[in-house]
């Protein structure tokens, strides 16, 4: 059981930072993208047309690509007021807690994901495009649905107790 447990931490953290490294460069793309457009601008008086367009869904992907690391790890923003009161005082009904958390967060990516793949397919069928740009949008738009998935494998597998919560 034990190397089981150890493959999925070990596959889910591979994935995690695969995608986090994927966001990374996405917000490198952003800076190129707009200090290529700051020294057109400033020297040729020609910025980019479509600067605002890539930064916009650049920033997009980046925010969902670093989701499944930020879930991993549980640096996600909450209100950890009432689970620390709960740490020395209830420990059982912190963990009730904690655990009613990651079903809520089951819930929720579960939820986005189910909602992201219709946009996707029509986004696919139709051949979808930017409208400055023309940067097609279904490759960006997958970025949602897969990032949902890995968040649920992840906050099912802490339910499961198949990774450790640093947060319990």
């Amino acid at each position: 059981m034990n190397a089981i447990k150890h493959a999925i931490q070990k596959g889910l953290h591979g994935s995690a930072l695969f995608l986090a490294v994927l966001s990374a460069l996405s917000l490198a793309a952003i800076l190129l993208v707009i200090v290529t457009s700051v020294v057109l601008r400033k020297f040729f008086d020609a910025p980019l047309f479509f600067a605002e367009e890539l930064v916009g869904l650049l920033m997009s992907a980046s925010l969902f690509l670093a989701l499944p690391m930020a879930t991993l790890k549980g640096q996600h923003i909450r209100v950890s007021l009432l689970l620390d009161t709960l740490k020395s005082r209830s420990p059982v009904l912190r963990n009730a807690l904690f655990t009613a958390g990651l079903l809520v967060g089951i819930g929720f990516t579960g939820w986005i994901f189910l909602e992201s793949l219709p946009w996707m397919e029509f986004a696919i069928r139709r051949e979808l495009k930017s409208e400055t740009a023309r940067i097609l949008l279904y490759p960006l738009m997958s970025v949602v649905p897969i990032s949902m998935i890995f968040c649920l494998v992840i906050y099912a597998a802490k339910v499961f107790g198949f990774i450790h919560s640093e947060e319990r």
